[in-house]
């Protein structure tokens, strides 16, 4: 979410806030008392590196803080009453960077140094209500500085999660859209186109066995017969095939395991059989029944583990998707959406799926997908 101030672009943003904090900063420094030691050299120039390290905040979130932690504790040193406006901006881009854990730390500390240095450098009865007043008002600041960077790193969170679950669900639309053309024309055309086919083929089959003379409207019926049924193929094979400008294949199940792993479910790749090359639309297939079975075990299972078996096997290829996640024996599996896509994946390549309940606790997905050329 780097969009705003009406499309400004994000470097000239970051040079503005730098140079607004070093000019606020040496502002404050030059309207208060001056500190009238030899210090005041090294006092602005830390006022101005405070401010102007902001520019690198994107890109170096955890630097930019420990400078402008450094340059603080330095100028309250040096003599300079400010609040570190520098800093506080500094913890709102590492929070929303999420780096929470980190800055909580570093602020922790940043507040004893400047706690210390207060009253350490301040001379007088009153350094300890100094020290104080402006302990009280450093928390406060930090606190909102850090509430402001958590708020909206979830907000960006939540806007791309939306995004993602837009894209997903506008792709398994447009799959199931698919799918059902393709299911309709093979349950409707197919069968007309094959019977027009079949009588034309037999006709011509029993004229020339009596010798008669084909004409040659029936042997046009039969070629485009023929032909229908070659362009019918090839048409429901690109409706089934969704990957025709990304493919994915087996070699892409051990990262899509990886990634899974990741993002917090523990997920384990076995590959058994001897490796053989198989059908590139066996391997799409194996890897979207992979990808929609750990899929719905992150949203819907509520498991800790999951298991993916490849088995080449002799003449078949054998995927096998396990979890421990909640389901149990006596739970009845309503089959969606990605369920029945991956079911029609399945029958259009002759192969056979079965997805239900593992006898102890979890579900399993299991698919074996011939291997041999289809015709």
């Amino acid at each position: 979410m780097d969009d705003g101030w009406f499309g400004v672009p994000a470097r000239v943003r970051d040079w503005a806030i730098a140079l607004g904090a070093a000019a606020l900063l040496l502002g404050t420094g030059l309207s208060g008392d001056s500190p009238g030691r030899d210090s005041d050299l090294l006092g602005y120039t830390l006022l101005a590196v405070g401010g102007l390290a902001l520019v690198a905040r994107r890109r170096a979130p955890t630097a930019v803080l420990a400078v402008t932690a450094l340059c603080a504790v330095g100028y309250l040193a040096a003599g300079f009453e400010v609040l570190s406006v520098p800093y506080l901006i500094a913890v709102y881009g590492a929070v929303r960077a999420g780096y929470r854990t980190l800055t909580a730390a570093a602020s922790v500390s940043v507040l004893v140094m400047l706690h210390l240095t207060a009253l350490v450098f301040h001379d007088g009865p009153a350094r300890e209500a100094l020290a104080q007043a402006r302990h009280v008002l450093e928390v406060a600041w930090l606190i909102a500085a850090f509430a402001a960077g958590e708020a909206l790193r979830q907000a960006e969170q939540r806007a791309d999660e939306a995004e993602r679950t837009r894209e997903a669900t506008a792709q398994r639309r447009a799959d199931e859209e698919r799918l059902n053309i393709a299911r309709e024309l093979h349950d409707s055309l197919t069968h007309q186109i094959s019977i027009i086919k079949v009588q034309s083929e037999v006709a011509v089959h029993v004229a020339r066995r009596r010798g008669e003379h084909v004409p040659e409207a029936l042997l046009a019926i039969q070629e485009a017969g023929r032909e229908a049924t070659r362009e019918l193929r090839a048409t429901l094979e690109a409706l089934r095939d969704d990957d025709a400008t990304s493919p994915r294949g087996l070699d892409h199940i051990a990262e899509l395991v990886e990634q899974t792993s990741r993002a917090g479910l523990e997920t384990t790749l076995m590959i058994e059989g001897q490796r053989a090359d198989v059908p590139a639309a066996v391997g799409r297939t194996a890897y979207r029944i992979v990808q929609e079975s750990l899929t719905n075990v992150a949203r819907h299972a509520c498991a800790a583990t999951a298991s993916v078996r490849i088995d080449y096997r002799s003449g078949s290829l054998a995927i096998r998707v396990d979890d421990d996640g909640k389901a149990t024996p006596d739970t009845v599996a309503t089959p969606g959406l990605g369920l029945l896509g991956m079911r029609e994946r399945v029958t259009a390549l002759g192969g056979r799926l079965r997805a239900q309940p593992r006898s102890e606790h979890g579900f399993t997905v299991q698919a074996e997908l011939p291997v041999e050329r289809i015709s």
